[in-house]
């Protein structure tokens, strides 16, 4: 697997170059965001707004009606738990091109509560106008944001950071509210998002070996939540559907699914994979996602409670975890 760094910082920076209307906000954690090579390389079109994410938000409102482009950067949790009046009133509401990204979504942060941003996609799916994005390798980091050029309202992107995996093949697009064809297979169908289709990929070929063809889709577009190919997909399962995701089993994919599934009349078992209605504590990734239920053999677990048998997979029969350093040199700090 091929494993790239700071993707994000070094494609946004690009993509920018011959756009003078983006600007960037960010809430005092410049490097920690990826955004440290845009202040160096665009200095005039940079602001550090220091711990104010209400007034970010409102200012980002401001000038994205004066015909520029925000984008905010900070960590998840804060961009909404903390200004949710602020995303409502000022960016929803007037349906303005802010695009908020959020990084560390989910479990990918040992900080704890506070810093966890495991029901961001529940609360902002209610907002009307807001689009909801989440990329799960380098190749969709490298995608997204020419996917957004087309977004006339606001934008809230769940992104990763640091050591990225590449996924899916340099070069293919990211293509907005269409899902991301993986493995195909007639027995189970899982849909995946963000870093949970690493998790996924890592049961997946074992799965087959044992005889189970897995639909295996990749979900990038949370909201909106249209894309055919997601109930046909859930239509064909001969044994049932599963959804994997590193948020809360309330209110993210594994509801949209849900949703979907129920308004076209999909009478099909579904398993949601994700954290259960509990907060998580501060731990590494790999611990984290194991002892909450969001890894590979959680996933395992999941086919053979569809298909209603042991298929004697263990830990040592999967791919091995890809372990990454809290502290590196493209992350400034543990959080």
């Amino acid at each position: 697997m091929e494993i790239l760094s700071k993707v994000y910082a070094k494609r946004f920076a690009a993509w920018a170059a011959d756009k003078p209307e983006v600007l960037v906000l960010s809430a005092d954690l410049t490097s920690s965001v990826e955004v440290d090579v845009f202040q160096k390389t665009y200095p005039g079109r940079f602001l550090s707004m220091g711990m104010t994410e209400q007034n970010m938000h409102s200012l980002a409102g401001g000038l994205a009606r004066e015909g520029f482009l925000p984008f905010i950067h900070t960590f998840a949790v804060f961009i909404y738990r903390r200004a949710y009046d602020q995303i409502c009133d000022s960016i929803a509401y007037p349906n303005l091109p802010v695009r908020m990204v959020g990084f560390l979504p989910g479990v990918l942060t040992p900080g704890g509560i506070t810093h966890q941003a495991i029901e961001d996609v529940a609360v902002l799916r209610a907002l009307p106008n807001l689009t909801i994005l989440e990329v799960g390798d380098a190749t969709e980091i490298e995608g997204v944001l020419a996917a957004t050029e087309s977004i006339r309202g606001p934008v809230y992107l769940r992104m990763l950071r640091g050591e990225v995996p590449r996924l899916f093949a340099a070069g293919e697009p990211f293509t907005f509210n269409r899902a991301r064809q993986i493995t195909r297979g007639d027995d189970v169908t899982l849909f995946s998002s963000g870093i949970s289709t690493e998790e996924a990929m890592r049961a997946t070929s074992v799965l087959q070996a044992r005889g189970v063809s897995i639909n295996h889709l990749h979900v990038s577009t949370l909201k909106p939540f249209s894309d055919p190919a997601v109930v046909e997909a859930a239509a064909q399962a001969r044994h049932g559907v599963i959804t994997l995701e590193n948020h809360t089993i309330v209110g993210g994919l594994g509801t949209c699914v849900a949703e979907v599934m129920a308004e076209h009349g999909v009478g099909q078992k579904l398993v949601r994979i994700g954290l259960p209605d509990v907060f998580a504590h501060g731990a590494s990734r790999p611990y984290l996602m194991r002892e909450y239920g969001l890894d590979a053999l959680a996933l395992v677990r999941g086919v053979e409670r569809l298909l209603g048998q042991d298929l004697k997979i263990t830990e040592d029969d999967l791919s091995a975890v890809r372990l990454q350093e809290v502290h590196s040199a493209s992350k400034a700090e543990a959080l």
